[in-house]
């Protein structure tokens, strides 16, 4: 499935989640699955909370993620 493909699997919907990415319609934000994942579930966990949820949704999220911070820069706080 190419970035194009992917990426039509994320949708806003002013009337689910306050207008946040959401994974096809679905109730289930893409901040929740890119927070799973940073706190370390594997895809196959997350797969099983979410009988409809598939592998390319979460590559999805991983994808939508980067498209948004490619053109960010970040500047760290130097301590010490």
């Amino acid at each position: 499935m190419d970035e194009n493909e992917l990426i039509k699997r994320i949708t806003v919907n002013p009337q689910l989640f306050g207008g946040k990415p959401i994974i096809r319609g679905k109730r289930l934000a893409v901040e929740h699955v890119l927070g799973m994942l940073a706190a370390g579930d594997s895809p196959e966990t997350i797969l099983r909370g979410y009988d409809w949820l598939e592998i390319a949704d979460i590559r999805a999220c991983l994808l939508y993620a980067h498209k948004l911070v490619s053109n960010e820069r970040v500047e760290l706080l130097q301590t010490g």
